[in-house]
């Protein structure tokens, strides 16, 4: 009973690890791997101001844009407020209008906010809200800027102890079930001869 005991706490014990590393894998790609394929940013909602849709201290993850004249009204954008001005404002496309010199621009806000932003040109767009990830913005600024290399780097040794358990753990795996199963026909053998 105890073998079989200890057999199920094995399994359960590597059900759960094996969950923590697919779990592990995902989050390192939705941090790190898509934001870099797709030309795009992994950033920290510091404000209220697009509450309900994503909250202060969830992570934002934003791909690259082609061509900033295609974006449509209700599409969530990462931009520059002023051409020259590396602060990120990410907020919701309300309006598109055409300047006089002929050029796009688009009017945006905050879901929570009730005044426009001013309006912006096709230039100032960095990027188009691709999904979120609730309270996950903290973990980062926690870690400071070398958060997209700690989620690499976990995710790298998470693909590294798959591959060493579906290879190298997996043989010793069966090694002990052969020399446990041997055993056991060992003791039985002995059982029944002084039996």
């Amino acid at each position: 009973m105890g073998r079989h005991r200890r057999g199920v706490v094995g399994t359960i014990a590597s059900v759960v690890v094996w969950l923590v590393l697919i779990a592990g894998m995902a989050l390192a790609a939705a941090v790190a791997v898509v934001p870099y394929v797709t030309n795009g940013k992994a950033l920290t909602v510091l404000s209220g101001s697009m509450v309900p849709t994503f909250l202060p201290g969830d992570m934002i993850v934003v791909k690259g844009v082609e061509d900033p004249q295609s974006l449509q009204v209700g599409q969530i954008i990462t931009f520059m407020p002023n051409p020259d001005d590396p602060t990120l404002i990410t907020h919701r496309i309300i309006g598109q209008g055409s300047a006089a010199d002929g050029g796009t621009f688009y009017t945006t806000r905050g879901d929570a906010n009730s005044a426009d932003d001013e309006p912006i040109r096709p230039n100032q767009v960095r990027g188009v809200f691709l999904y979120s990830l609730p309270k996950l913005g903290f973990a980062a600024q926690w870690m400071g800027g070398e958060s997209r290399v700690a989620v690499i780097g976990l995710g790298a040794g998470l693909l590294a102890y798959a591959v060493y358990e579906l290879t190298l753990g997996g043989r010793t795996a069966r090694r002990r079930a052969r020399r446990e199963a041997a055993r056991a026909a060992r003791t039985s053998q002995r059982a029944s001869k002084n039996g």
